[in-house]
């Protein structure tokens, strides 16, 4: 409120300046333009009677005075032996006796006229020349209409400048404090809201204006803030659940073998069991350590990668996992520029992600096969992983990049619902994305785009 205060109150106080110093100029010159004809109606009366002339000239300046105070002109001669002596004199009762001076003198016959105060009147000393000869005529006047004017105007610009602010101060008041009031609204909400309490929601209200937008936006950050809260309660409870079980499936295999004595084939048994869960528990391990590390981004190392090379890869171990899997493999033209098909990122990650894909293509497929296609256009690199399983239905395709999260048709398999979560995570980080479209004609097909390093460049 003060500083707007303090800026209207510039601003009208450098209005207000202005009006007064042009209006005081503009009484100045109209003033000295009077004066100037003044001076002008001397010399020509002067010119017309002669000497004869100078008693009635001095009864014009006489009742003019009532007109222009303090007038006084005089009429000196300019030219011959007599230069500087003076011819006519009528000077105001009261009123200091213009004088002229050699540098007033000396201007006038240069510049032709010469303005100058003396006391608080007005002069002008004009040369002019009549029959042969040079006068100057000195004209003084106090304009006490042109000051009084000036000297009112200049009250009324106080007064409209002091009415000016207070209004000013007053209004901001009124206005700050209907704006604040839902700023102090939307703070004393906030400090309602935290990590147990992310459900509250900020009262937006139905307008149009920045602070509607202000609360609308927070609420929006509410709601992500909300769901990645619930996912990482969700995450941790069922990694929780995950390794514990294995865990204690170990532990009561060997409290129950080491009541009694055991043959060896038992032991060899027990041993395999135990080793079961421990490659379970060191897969597990190795999918959460995976999903950590996407989330670091700022240990991740990023080189030009080729994807092509990264699909070669993921095929021949894909079948090395299992030899029923099959992966069918299908490049599309390769662009041209060697640019259009080599994205920037990490090697490692994007090997990891297409794997977890195909990898899921051939495990829920009935024929353990994946087809895999790649294609490129408008700069981008486009990876599609085709399977004829079961379909995926519709309330399912959103949760199913949820880590933990099985499908009813992933029923039976071994797993633990952290690949997709992986490999989702992992072409964000790469700036491309992951959908899905599954249905009985086209079967499921995970369509991965990811922009290629020419893209880069050019924003670069």
């Amino acid at each position: 409120m003060l500083l707007f205060t303090l800026l209207v109150t510039a601003i009208i106080s450098l209005l207000d300046f202005s009006v007064y110093y042009y209006s005081k100029l503009e009484r100045k010159i109209i003033f000295d333009k009077r004066l100037k004809a003044r001076a002008n109606n001397a010399i020509q009366l002067y010119a017309l009677l002669g000497d004869s002339g100078l008693s009635l000239q001095r009864r014009i300046d006489t009742a003019s005075t009532i007109v222009v105070p303090s007038r006084s002109v005089v009429i000196y001669s300019a030219g011959g032996t007599d230069r500087g002596a003076e011819i006519y004199r009528f000077d105001v009762k009261g009123s200091e006796p213009l004088q002229m001076r050699p540098d007033i003198l000396q201007d006038a016959m240069t510049a032709g006229e010469r303005y100058f105060t003396l006391g608080n009147r007005d002069v002008i000393a004009l040369k002019s020349g009549i029959g042969g000869k040079n006068f100057i005529v000195m004209v003084s006047g106090y304009d006490e209409d042109g000051l009084e004017r000036v000297d009112k105007l200049n009250r009324i610009l106080l007064i409209s400048l002091l009415a000016g602010v207070f209004l000013t101060a007053l209004v901001s008041y009124i206005f700050t404090g209907q704006l604040l009031q839902p700023i102090a609204q939307i703070i004393r909400e906030v400090k309602e809201i935290s990590s147990y309490n992310l459900s509250h929601r900020i009262r937006a209200g139905s307008g149009q204006d920045e602070l509607s937008q202000l609360a609308n936006t927070f609420n929006e950050l509410l709601e992500r803030l909300q769901e990645s809260f619930a996912t990482q309660r969700r995450f941790i409870s069922n990694a929780s659940h995950e390794l514990s079980t294995p865990l204690t499936s170990v532990s009561s295999q060997l409290e129950v073998t080491l009541q009694k004595e055991r043959n060896v084939e038992e032991y060899k048994q027990v041993m395999i069991s135990v080793s079961e869960d421990v490659q379970q528990m060191r897969q597990l391990t190795k999918s959460l350590l995976e999903i950590a590390k996407t989330g670091s981004h700022g240990t991740i190392e990023l080189n030009e990668v080729r994807v092509d090379e990264v699909l070669l890869k993921v095929t021949a171990d894909v079948k090395k996992l299992n030899s029923e899997y099959r992966v069918e493999l299908n490049f599309g033209e390769f662009p041209e520029d060697e640019k259009d098909f080599v994205v920037f990122g990490n090697n490692e990650l994007l090997y990891i992600a297409v794997r977890n894909l195909v990898e899921n293509g051939c495990k829920y497929s009935p024929d353990r096969k994946s087809i895999v296609d790649l294609s490129f256009r408008d700069h981008k690199v486009f990876v599609e992983v085709l399977n004829n399983g079961d379909v995926i239905a519709a309330d399912e395709i959103r949760q199913i990049f949820q880590p933990f999260y099985r499908g009813s048709q992933t029923r039976g398999q071994k797993g633990f619902g952290l690949g997709l979560a992986l490999a989702q995570r992992i072409v964000g980080i790469h700036k491309g994305t992951l959908t899905v479209q599954s249905d009985t004609g086209a079967g499921t097909i995970f369509r991965v785009e990811l922009p290629s390093i020419k893209i880069f460049n050019q924003i670069l």
